[in-house]
């Protein structure tokens, strides 16, 4: 399940993003040859838990009638190179479970590849930050009560079946939780009961952020991937827009003093508006919020070892460099910095930018001379 549309599938890419994408939830059942089912299997997701250096109790949580378990019921204090954590013990995690508990495996993200390439092909699809979690429940067992979430979720279930339950409440486009929200606050706000899904192996469940719902594991043992999506808000550029303000003379003059003289202090704020509508209506600031979008997006790691890449190698010259973009010009002053430089390093530190620019932008300069190859 290397794309979108193996995750989506059958349903169109542009259906879901016309009809469902930030609206409203879609289930989509499985059907025919269908991958999704394949994201975790039972046996892998033991072998995964068998890992125990890998967890502490952030990343395996234990809950029982939707309340954590202290991690001293579930782990032990063992040594790290950064000094004692809690990692959950085999036999208590079992002891556990055998109570009645559940388990929510967090920053699964990179552990597991169907589930990596999953999540980079939302990502990619997206423009956005994406994570994974597991969720492991048993019979009437409800990981979470009825809830809300702040980012987009996919839901795959790849073992059993749950019931999620979907309420008419919603919260306009939320970024966190209010302080002191109590499961009192959301019985109130959820509203009535619009839809019962029952999830089986290999359906997928889209629920947009802000959406009250709740999940439980009626007859048997469950297991579902839920992938977290994040896509970048206007909250985000605004530290796009201070670096392009900094560089502007209006954003560095002092401002007049306010108690001295309001009018002069009054018209010198009303004056920066402008300046900043020039600023967001610039193709350096649109470039600049899709580099911080690209770097948001998750990528599927790449190793060959035993064979190591081969690093291209370059030396600057003195020469001047060529005219260029915005984009150029920020890659043309690291390459100064350095004075000397891999490539490889040169597309880790730009790699908000298509690889092609880099690579158009590095051979303009070698051919004006003021990069040379060592």
């Amino acid at each position: 399940m290397d794309t979108f549309d193996d995750l989506l599938a059958p349903i169109a890419v542009e259906t879901f993003r016309g009809e469902h994408l930030g609206r409203e939830p879609l289930h989509i059942p499985a059907s025919g040859d269908v991958p999704r089912r394949g994201l975790l299997t039972w046996d892998a997701f033991n072998a995964l838990l068998g890992q125990t250096n890998i967890w502490d109790n952030d990343r395996l949580q234990m809950l029982h009638r939707q309340v954590d378990v202290p991690p001293e019921q579930y782990c032990r204090k063992r040594p790290s190179t950064h000094g004692p954590v809690w990692r959950p013990d085999p036999e208590m995690v079992q002891l556990m479970l055998g109570a009645g508990a559940s388990l929510l495996v967090n920053d699964m993200l990179t552990l597991h590849a169907p589930i990596t390439r999953a999540g980079a092909a939302i990502g990619e699809a997206l423009g956005a930050n994406v994570g994974a979690s597991v969720f492991c429940s048993f019979k009437e067992s409800k990981v979470l009560g009825t809830h809300y979430d702040v980012h987009d979720v996919f839901a795959v279930q790849t073992e059993g079946e749950k019931v999620w339950n979907i309420y008419e409440g919603r919260v306009e486009d939320p970024l966190d939780y209010p302080p002191g929200l109590t499961n009192a606050d959301i019985e109130k706000s959820r509203g009535r009961l619009v839809t019962t899904i029952t999830m089986r192996p290999g359906d997928l469940l889209y629920m947009p952020r802000g959406v009250y719902h709740d999940a439980i594991a009626v007859d048997a043992p469950s297991l579902h991937v839920s992938f977290t999506v994040k896509a970048l808000t206007g909250r985000a550029l605004l530290t796009v827009i201070d670096q392009m303000a900094r560089d502007h003379p209006a954003f560095r003059a002092w401002l007049p003093s306010a108690d001295r003289d309001p009018e002069a202090f009054g018209a010198a704020v009303a004056a920066l508006g402008p300046v900043l509508a020039e600023i967001l209506a610039s193709a350096e600031f649109r470039d600049a919020a899709a580099r911080q979008q690209h770097r948001a997006k998750p990528v599927v790691p790449a190793f060959a070892l035993p064979d190591r890449p081969t690093l291209t190698l370059y030396q600057v010259t003195g020469r001047p460099f060529p005219e260029t973009t915005a984009v150029g010009r920020e890659i043309h002053a690291w390459m100064t910095g350095q004075r000397r430089f891999a490539l490889q390093h040169l597309k880790v530190q730009f790699d908000g930018d298509p690889a092609a620019t880099i690579d158009a932008v590095v051979h303009s300069a070698e051919a004006a001379g003021a990069i040379a190859r060592m």
